[in-house]
Formats: C-alpha cells, structure tokens, sequence
C-alpha cells in the first residue's frame, strides 16, 4: 500500500552495540598502504565520515574504507579513480549516494568510498528541444525529489520514478527504478537519453543511444560495475496538477491479480498501478479513514491475506470535468465489491513523495535506525499463483515476522531494453511480477531469522522450479551471479574488462570478486 513503501521499522537497534562494533572495527582493522597520489587533504578519515561509509540502510554489513573522498567537482574523481588504475596496487573505489543500499553495495572495504553528495557542479538543468522534446541534465548526486521539486517550476516532470523520493538518480540508474509508473513509462533507465559516466579508467566520456552506446547500455542497471554517472539527462513530459487515488481490497488473489493485469494493458487509463499485502499486523493508514481500517482489519484477521490494489489517474483542468466517468468506465470491467473501494484526491507531488511523512514519523520515534533484510524479485507472470500460495501464504503469513511492506504488482515487458545490464524474467510473457517482501528487525526479532525465512523463499522458488530473478540482487558466490544474469553474464563480464578491467569500482556487489 503507498503508505507502506518505506519499511515499517518497528524496532530500535540498541546505539551501544553498534558503536562498540563500529570502534571494534576501527582499532582492529588492517591499516592499508595509501597510495602516493592520495594525500590527506582529499580523504576525510576521521570518524565521522568512516562510520557513515562503513554502513547503509540496510545494516546488515559493515565495511570500513580507509578513506572517504568529498569531491567538489566531477574531476575530483576522475582524478581519483584514475590514481587507482594508474597505481601498481590498485584501491577499490565505491560510490555513495544517500547510503540506500541494504547489503553493503556502496561499501568499499580498504579502498576508497565517494560522498556523491558534495559535488556542486552540474546541479539539475532544465531544457529542451525539437527533437528530444523536455528533458532535464541531472546530476548523478541529485535527489529525485528535488529533480521534481526542479522540474515542477516549469511545469514538468519526469514520467517514471521510485516510490521513494530520497534517493539519488545515479543510484537508481545503476539498478532500474521501479514503481507504479513502470508499466506505463517503463523504468527510470528507459528514460534516459544521454550520460557523463567516469570509467574504471578514470575516463570521462558522455554515452547515449548512439555515442558511445555500449558503456550507455552497460551503466543503465549495471550495479556500477562500468562507472560513475555524473550526469544524466531525463526525459520529461507536461506534469499534472492532481490525481485520483484508489485502494481496492480483494480477498481472492486470482481477481487481484486480473484486474492489475487489465489495468496495465489498456490505453488511457490508469497511470501508476501496483498492488500490496494486508495481513493481520499491517500497520494503519492514514490512506483510510478509522472505520474504514477497522473493518479492513477485522476481515483480514478472517481471510488471513488481503489484496489491496492501488491505482492512480493523473489529470488537471483540461479534464476535471469528464475524469470521474473515465474512470466508471473503466471500473466496471474490474472484478471488485463496490464497498471495498477507498478514494482520494492529492495534489501530483503530495501523492509523489507520499513516503516522506511516514519517514518523518518513524525518524521522530527513533523507529528508523534498523536492520532491513529486504528480498526483492522479479517473478514469471505464469508462476505468480504459485508464488502466492508457497511464498505469501505458506510462509509470510504463517510464520508472521514483520509486518512488512510487501508489495506485488504486474509490469509491462515491452519497455525494457535487453541491450541494457538489468536482468528481468527469461520468458516470452508480455509481463512479469515484482514482489519486493520489505521486512524489518530488531531488538524483537533477529535479522538472521528473516534472512533464514528470505533464504526459504529462495528455496521454494528454486525446488518448485520458479525461475525468479532478484532486484537489487545480492550473491556471495560468482556462480550465484553467472546464474543471474544468464545469457547475458558473457556481456557482462565483456564489459567488465573493458570499461573497469581492474575491478575497481563498486566492490561490494561482489560480482567480481567473490569466490
């Protein structure tokens, strides 16, 4: 549900601990030779900064660097990656956007990570033009809600985005960027038109579709295995004022899912369509009202496992007046009872950054600052009922360790690139399923026991033959990643050694030097 799209962190991991891990760390680790060409006044090594770089959202892996580089300008870290190719014992370097990574991607153990967020030079720049239409150059360090906080003063705004707002576009461009959106507009990385990208060279060179395309192809969802965005430019589109805003709750999974599948395979309906889970111990909304959660509440107690369906339609004043029967006509063909609709009407960027009140929320009762063992997968659209039962049912609910978010929701297969790294479903369907399980622990309960149930759910889709592929992918082993990327891990390393031949970016994937 959107209200849910940020996990419900419900446990406060004891500040004691952490620290006393964190200063364990700092004395016993090994002290690396620093290169000559890095001198103390370009890395920040004093304990701040190294605590900061040494953890993520995720906190579950710690890694210290032996240095934090804040550059001022893009050619700050070409000099740096560039240091490291040119050294006879190279370093590893890892950029860090706004530390969203939940397995320690960001993290470069004895090597160098980069604060994206002190670079000032290129900042968000609308513009545009005959042939490209709106579009916005971008800094890689931007967060996408000022690129739409930017965008809105012209009365544009990008077409596809995350559910979460406070993320980096370099950092979403090197995984996908998914929402609701997706089906429609494609991913964040089908809606690029040109990069600055700093090589595993230390080289600067601006890719698009036709310049340069293989580093293009190879940056948009490559994990930042081939480089640094530095700059990227976004298609925009005329930016709506307000939308229309649903939850609709189904007690039959078979109806669930038709109806989202329906909505994404019309014209002229919907525009960010995606699905999620309620259980006994999903957390209020402030999306309904008391009544309406009560009632809710006590039939999933019931049922077990609600649906709830989440649909939004865009518009302004051009079509006030004729969007409430737009959207009967398409209600009528959906397979739902009329009382368990809800609505509202939002202003466009209230429903775009809806996850940041509830962040706020948990923040101010120190809510936040937990471990979140997250399992994200693309799911073949023809196994998604058998996901539902084996992983959302069997699993999930009977052993009810977190509260979630869970969300599932069907995208549309003809707007994503195959020349591009990401790796989605290998099948010819025309859609496949995300079902991102964003679980929390603590104090309460132990991280490693959701890892145990996440390591289960792998394990049911690999004995029931589900062919499962993970976003935001995490494997300790290069034959779990030669799996993953299949038919394309030949490419992939291809591009490896050209564009980053001394594995020095971005080490804590893991991808290249694991076992």
């Amino acid at each position: 549900m959107a209200y849910s799209h940020v996990l419900h962190a419900y446990f406060l991991v004891p500040f004691i601990i952490h620290s006393l891990v964190f200063m364990t760390l700092m004395s016993s680790r090994p002290l690396p030779n620093t290169p000559n060409e890095i001198t103390e006044n370009n890395l920040c090594t004093d304990t701040i900064c190294m605590k900061t770089a040494s953890s993520d959202y995720g906190k579950l892996v710690q890694e210290l660097p032996f240095g934090v580089l804040r550059p001022s300008s893009v050619s700050d870290i070409a000099r740096l990656v560039k240091s490291s190719y040119n050294s006879s014992s190279p370093f590893t370097i890892a950029a860090r956007g706004n530390g969203h990574s939940v397995r320690g991607q960001a993290m470069a153990k004895d090597g160098v990570v980069i604060e994206m967020s002190s670079l000032k030079d290129i900042g968000i720049r609308v513009s545009g033009n005959s042939s490209l239409g709106f579009y916005a150059d971008v800094g890689g360090e931007q967060l996408w809600i000022d690129v739409l906080r930017a965008t809105l003063q012209h009365g544009l705004a990008p077409v596809s985005w995350t559910d979460y707002l406070y993320l980096t576009v370099g950092g979403t461009l090197s995984n996908a960027g998914i929402s609701g959106q997706s089906s429609f507009h494609g991913p964040q990385i089908s809606n690029v038109l040109e990069m600055d990208v700093i090589t595993g060279k230390g080289e600067l060179i601006t890719c698009s579709e036709n310049t340069n395309s293989d580093l293009f192809y190879a940056v948009l969802g490559g994990l930042g295995q081939f480089g640094i965005i530095t700059r990227a430019r976004i298609v925009l589109d005329k930016a709506p004022t307000r939308v229309k805003w649903f939850q609709i709750i189904y007690d039959d999974f078979a109806k669930f899912t038709k109806d989202q599948e329906y909505l994404i395979s019309i014209d002229h309906g919907f525009d960010y369509v995606e699905g999620s889970l309620i259980m006994e111990n999903t957390p209020a909304s402030n999306f309904f009202t008391p009544d309406d959660e009560s009632m809710i509440n006590s039939l999933a107690s019931k049922k077990g496992i609600l649906y709830s369906l989440e649909a939004v339609k865009y518009y302004n004043d051009e079509i006030i007046n004729t969007i409430d029967e737009e959207l009967q006509v398409i209600f009528k063909a959906l397979n739902f009872k009329s009382e368990f609709i809800f609505s509202k009407d939002a202003t466009f960027f209230d429903f775009l950054n809806r996850v940041r009140a509830e962040e706020l929320l948990l923040q101010s009762l120190a809510l936040w600052d937990v471990p979140h063992p997250w399992l994200n997968l693309f799911i073949p659209r023809s196994r998604i009922a058998d996901f539902n039962q084996g992983v959302f049912v069997d699993i999930i609910q009977k052993q009810s360790l977190s509260s979630g978010p869970f969300l599932v929701y069907p995208i549309n297969r003809k707007k994503w690139d195959d020349r591009m790294s990401v790796v989605i479903p290998e099948d010819d369907d025309d859609m496949f399923y995300t079902a991102a399980l964003l679980n929390a622990a603590g104090p309460a309960v132990d991280p490693a026991v959701i890892e145990e149930q996440n390591k289960k759910i792998l394990e049911y889709c690999n004995k029931a033959g589900i062919k499962i592929k993970q976003y935001f992918p995490h494997y300790t082993r290069k034959l779990g990643w030669m799996k993953h990327f299949g038919n394309k891990w030949s490419a992939f390393k291809e591009r490896k050694e050209q564009f980053d031949p001394k594995l020095i970016l971005s080490p804590g994937q893991r991808i290249f030097n694991s076992d």
